[in-house]
């Protein structure tokens, strides 16, 4: 199969994309509006870019509509956000949170979970999630004005929030307790809990 960007359209082409670049995590972000009002959404177009400073990108790309997503009306809004880590546990939460959901209204409420104050930024972290990433905007990157175009938020990590049981012996993230999940094409998802190593060569 051969396809040509150029003559398809733009839901067939996110349709596709989606389906062969997997898996994605998850970035599973807490904003606040100019009111206050708490907004939880995931977004599986997240990585994170660099160390020093620590820098995540996630893109809350433009609705079928063409209209912003409350999440990046709010980045843009306070300059702040925080990442949560989207984990096996609470699967059916990151899924709901996806629910579109009339502007100001909370899905925090909507799937019953809580909120810890955050120490260095405005909007709250996850009190069920072992890992959050409070983060200060660096950058909005947009390509594109139409429907499914992107915006790549650029943050800088400024603190982090590990749960000690997620910690090996070492002190490190034990993957095998941290048990993210990351999405696939449709409505697939897929745990990270099957897992190999291998040693980098010399």
């Amino acid at each position: 199969m051969l396809i040509d960007i150029s003559q398809t359209n733009a839901l067939d082409v996110y349709r596709l994309l989606i389906s062969v670049v997997t898996p994605r995590p998850i970035a599973w972000v807490t904003s606040v509006d100019a009111e206050g009002r708490v907004n939880l959404a995931p977004f599986s177009f997240f990585n994170v870019f660099g160390a020093d400073p620590p820098v995540v990108v996630f893109a809350p790309n433009r609705k079928r509509d063409g209209s912003k997503k409350d999440t990046l009306h709010n980045v843009e809004t306070t300059g702040q956000f925080v990442v949560n880590a989207a984990v096996a546990d609470l699967a059916a939460e990151v899924n709901l949170s996806s629910k579109e959901l009339p502007a100001g209204e909370s899905e925090v409420d909507l799937t019953g979970l809580s909120v810890l104050p955050s120490m260095k930024v405005k909007p709250p972290r996850l009190a069920e999630s072992p890992v959050s990433l409070e983060c200060l905007l660096r950058q909005v990157l947009p390509i594109g004005q139409g429907p499914l175009s992107a915006n790549l938020v650029i943050g800088e990590v400024v603190m982090m929030h590990v749960a000690e049981r997620i910690l090996d012996e070492r002190g490190r993230v034990d993957p095998r307790k941290l048990r993210t999940i990351a999405r696939l094409g449709g409505d697939f998802y897929c745990h990270t809990s099957d897992l190999f190593q291998m040693q980098r060569p010399e």
